[in-house]
């Protein structure tokens, strides 16, 4: 059984962590724009007019592009379409 030192402790310790999960919740302290944009971008995906970064990098991959994964979806499309692949 937890002492009452402990039990105040370990209530501490989890108001700690929710006060950091909350702080950590980085999309919505981004501006609205960025929001709008992102949700765009999300909603591309999942309708299938714009691929996934998975996708992306396969279509790469397949092209032999160098580099590959340390580049965004933007990167990954802009090489793409260099390399004549279809991106979108």
């Amino acid at each position: 059984m937890a002492t009452q030192t402990q039990r105040r402790a370990a209530k501490r310790n989890v108001k700690k962590a929710q006060a950091g999960a909350r702080k950590k919740q980085t999309l919505k302290n981004l501006p609205k724009k960025t929001q709008k944009a992102l949700g765009k971008e999300a909603n591309a995906v999942r309708t299938g007019k714009a691929k996934t970064r998975e996708q992306l990098n396969r279509e790469a991959a397949r092209l032999d592009i160098r580099g590959r994964s340390k580049m965004g979806k933007d990167e990954l499309r802009q090489a793409i379409r260099r390399r004549g692949g279809k991106a979108d």
